[in-house]
């Protein structure tokens, strides 16, 4: 049992390191594109980085069940509970349906991995450094030029600040609260349920599992954590 186990998720690594690969040389050529502008950069890349998801999720054999819908307007931080791997895959298929153009914040930490590290980079994610000061007073500046530019752009954070294993939501981290104030952006909160690592680490799978996604109304950035944590037991947290 635990050999098939072994092998299964091989197979699947394999597989993931393999499209990834794919995905990074067409990452690339967006952004190292000697004329394209920030605007279509990010369409461009936020639309691959959806089929790349989509892909991972077709091969893994799961599909997301969603509650409620995504705003149409832009200029929004989505703000999302992080649990597994999987997030982000089940949130840029989400995304795709809409059409979303976006970027996710992510530590620096991420974009210095030798396995998934160009991933970020090049897929236009950005990065922060939470414990440079300088870095995040560039990294405030970024965001701020990308939003004066990208008239729809959105961003894809995590205000837990890494995964949690343990049941429901662990408390924010400031940095949502503060990018949304800062950019006068809209707030949605959203909730992906299970333990979607347990589910990534026994995928894929012969029947279709299905991962449920609530999205929630807007909240104020300075009461995000409060209003989340209502938000969360209004669909059945505790």
């Amino acid at each position: 049992m635990l050999k098939n186990f072994g092998l299964k998720n091989i197979g699947k690594f394999i597989f993931m390191v393999k499209l990834g690969l794919k995905y990074v040389h067409i990452f690339k050529k967006t952004f190292f594109h000697p004329f394209i502008t920030l605007k279509p950069a990010y369409e461009e890349l936020s639309k691959e980085r959806q089929n790349y998801s989509k892909e991972v999720l077709n091969f893994l054999n799961l599909e997301v069940k969603v509650h409620g819908s995504l705003p149409c307007e832009n200029r929004i931080l989505y703000a999302i509970n992080h649990r597994s791997l999987l997030d982000i895959m089940v949130m840029e298929s989400i995304f795709a349906k809409k059409n979303k153009n976006g970027s996710w914040i992510a530590k620096q930490e991420l974009f210095e991995s030798a396995i998934y590290g160009k991933f970020f980079e090049y897929s236009g994610c950005i990065s922060v450094d939470l414990d440079n000061k300088r870095g995040l007073l560039s990294f405030f500046k970024r965001i701020k030029k990308t939003f004066k530019k990208v008239d729809n752009m959105n961003l894809y954070m995590f205000p837990e600040g890494e995964r949690f294993k343990g049941e429901g939501i662990t408390s924010f981290q400031s940095g949502a609260s503060k990018i949304a104030k800062a950019n006068k952006l809209t707030i949605i909160p959203i909730y992906i349920t299970g333990k979607n690592e347990k589910i990534f680490e026994n995928a894929p799978y012969k029947e279709k599992m299905t991962i449920e996604v609530y999205i929630g109304e807007s909240v104020k950035s300075e009461t995000l954590e409060e209003e989340y944590t209502e938000f969360y037991k209004s669909i059945g947290g505790n």
